[in-house]
């Protein structure tokens, strides 16, 4: 699960242009994974909603730096293209922190290399952290609800990401509540409408990514255009009110899209949750259905 990005640099004359690989099947573009190109960036470096790599220098000599967007960790990996000049010190894996901003490598060039490819892949989280087993509140205030998609269901709960997740229908405007106590990691707010078409609307999903201590991130989307009520970075409580449910990218009808998800080493993988209420635990029916009902006991 991730996004490569190509930066390419031409000795003569000195440029540098970026551009999107093509193909990635396995990319999904929902949860800010999804590059965001600005045009006023300068010529040397490409902007990703994750991380931005840049490089750096003149001539032979260059170096690499890679900014860290998120509020929270991110695992990167540099790379070139199949077929290119193989360079020492490529490729490279790093886990920067949140906001980080780090040379990781610097690269000599000979003569006889007409040009620099490099790859980055950015994928948020620490791949050495492992989910406790925590008991979650649920994300809302509400003595009965609906679960229109259980985990494992068919119709966008089958990939790594988000096997583990579970939609409650809520009507638009509900207040969202943190599950758990964290660190806002990522936010986007400002997409308004709906669709079914997987390019198109999977990366128009607003969203909040909090970081939890022992690493792991829980993602609240499918929020009201301008329903996120927390900023990157905050501290929030569990059961503190931070974002309003919508109808927002990949989604057929208002709801919240509940996940909680660790990097498995460049690969983000949801993890099964606990979530208690006043009245017991849910139980949910983990099967390949296109939804299922939350129990109580």
């Amino acid at each position: 699960m991730r996004r490569a990005l190509l930066l390419t640099l031409l000795s003569c004359p000195l440029a540098l242009q970026a551009a999107s690989v093509p193909g990635n099947a396995a990319w999904r573009s929902g949860w800010g994974l999804v590059e965001q190109a600005h045009a006023t960036a300068p010529a040397n470096r490409l902007d990703a909603g994750i991380a931005t790599v840049k490089l750096e220098g003149g001539g032979s000599r260059w170096q690499a730096r890679v900014d860290n967007h998120l509020f929270g960790p991110v695992q990167i990996a540099l790379r070139q293209p199949a077929g290119a000049t193989a360079l020492p010190g490529l490729p490279l894996q790093a886990v920067l922190a949140g906001s980080a901003s780090v040379v990781v490598t610097r690269l000599q060039l000979s003569s006889d290399i007409p040009r620099l490819d490099l790859l980055l892949d950015a994928v948020p989280g620490d791949p050495t952290a492992t989910a406790q087993d925590v008991a979650y509140q649920l994300p809302f205030d509400a003595r009965r609800f609906q679960v229109t998609q259980a985990p494992q269901g068919r119709f966008s709960h089958t990939d790594a990401e988000n096997r583990d997740a579970i939609d409650f229908a809520l009507a638009e405007g509900t207040s969202v509540l943190a599950a758990r106590a964290g660190r806002v990691m990522q936010v986007q707010g400002n997409f308004d409408g709906s669709g079914q078409d997987p390019v198109r609307d999977r990366a128009r999903a607003n969203f909040i990514r909090i970081l939890h201590d022992d690493g792991s991130m829980a993602v609240y989307a499918h929020l009201q255009a301008n329903g996120v009520l927390v900023r990157s970075g905050q501290r929030v409580d569990a059961g503190q009110r931070i974002g309003l449910s919508g109808n927002t990218g990949f989604s057929t009808a208002p709801h919240l899209h509940f996940v909680v998800q660790t990097n498995s080493g460049m690969q983000l993988r949801s993890v099964p949750v606990r979530i208690v209420t006043p009245q017991g635990e849910l139980h949910f029916a983990r099967e390949a259905d296109p939804g299922g009902p939350a129990a109580l006991p």
